[in-house]
């Protein structure tokens, strides 16, 4: 009698958590709407690791993003204790950009582990920024990836 009351309850909880299911499935075109009536546009990601979007203190450092992220990629020494442990990640940045071009409240938000977060703090505080009009509060991600090319390739 046990098994039979057993059993007719695990068949109810199975019919009823598939109807659960398939309701919270997101709905399309959810996003609310801008003061224009338009939905907003969303970016695909790549799928190369690198950032999708545009990092906003990027228009200030001269060669724009790509330079940003060049002098980065010349500069980072990968951590030798990340190196021998394989640690990989993203580190992330946050900090104030000042209108007389200065970075304050620098800090890490992010780190991969094994020496990677005081590495992209360091090479985060060398990036030197042309003056914005207002100051400007942002984050910066930093990539750690082993067996790439450039000074941070595992030797």
């Amino acid at each position: 009698m046990k098994k039979i009351l057993l059993s007719l309850t695990v068949a109810a909880l199975a019919l009823t958590a598939a109807p659960v299911s398939a309701q919270t499935a997101p709905a399309p075109n959810t996003k609310p709407l801008l003061k224009d009536g338009s939905r907003p546009q969303t970016e695909q990601g790549t799928g190369t690791g690198r950032v999708a979007g545009s990092i906003p203190v990027a228009e200030y450092y001269e060669g724009g993003q790509a330079g940003m992220y060049a002098f980065i990629a010349k500069e980072l020494k990968y951590p030798l204790m990340a190196k021998r442990n394989r640690v990989q990640g993203r580190c992330i940045v946050s900090f104030t950009l000042n209108p007389d071009g200065t970075m304050s409240g620098i800090k890490l938000v992010k780190q991969a582990g094994a020496g990677t977060g005081e590495e992209a703090l360091r090479v985060v505080r060398l990036l030197k920024f042309k003056n914005p009009e207002y100051p400007i509060l942002t984050s910066l991600p930093v990539d750690f990836k082993l067996g790439v090319t450039g000074s941070n390739a595992l030797n």
